[in-house]
């Protein structure tokens, strides 16, 4: 059954279950903008103040995204952020690992936007860790390999905010890394709003929605 509700009730929950003692991968999906890596650090700070530092971590899904080399190559390079500008495959084994629990300490990569890259080995993951919280676009996607990762997450949220209010952030987000205005509304429309439309499309998969 899907639930409702708001970033505090989201919160709640996450300490709910992190106090549970077993492993928990909570995947927070939306479209770009809509506020996912705020809600997974207000996810893991939360747990952390309320079950002990190190109790959460945040795996972010954009540690995934192909290399800007390997997008020129591709020529996929002007719609980055796309479904098939990601190591899908690389994710979803990333995710098993983590649910599985079982090595001492999991390296996970991270994304640097100062250089809009993604840097390898970058997030560490100890087996002690009882809450891992993994955002980004596609978690719920239906197509192969993603669809694997409905299996894998004891939860799936789906992050959602007013249109307006989440291509104004990414504009300000392009903006603060170079893009003039025209250019940074035009990638956030065009572009990222191509992506939009496709995440959206996946809001009935999720078993919370979490109005930012």
């Amino acid at each position: 059954m899907r639930t409702e509700g708001t970033v505090d009730d989201a919160v709640r929950r996450a300490v709910e279950l992190a106090a549970g003692g077993e492993r928990v991968v909570l995947g927070i999906a939306g479209a770009p903008g809509a506020g996912k890596s705020t809600l997974a650090r207000r996810v893991v700070v939360a747990v952390d103040e309320h079950l002990g530092a190190g109790t959460a971590v945040q795996v972010p899904m954009d540690g995934f995204h192909l290399s800007n080399a390997a997008l020129d190559r591709l020529g996929r390079h002007d719609r980055k952020g796309a479904i098939d500008t990601f190591d899908a495959d690389g994710y979803v084994a990333l995710v098993r690992r983590l649910v599985d629990g079982s090595e001492p300490v999991v390296w996970a990569p991270d994304f640097d936007r100062r250089v809009d890259e993604p840097v390898a080995g970058s997030i560490a993951v100890p087996q002690a860790a009882r809450l891992v919280v993994s955002e980004g676009n596609y978690l719920l996607d239906d197509s192969t390999p993603w669809d694997a990762l409905a299996d894998l997450f004891t939860e799936t949220w789906f992050c959602t905010v007013d249109d307006d209010v989440r291509v104004d952030r990414l504009v300000g987000r392009h903006m603060r890394h170079g893009r003039d205005h025209e250019a940074a509304r035009t990638w956030a429309v065009e572009v990222d709003g191509v992506n939009a439309a496709r995440v959206a499309a996946t809001v009935s998969r999720a078993s919370r929605i979490v109005r930012t």
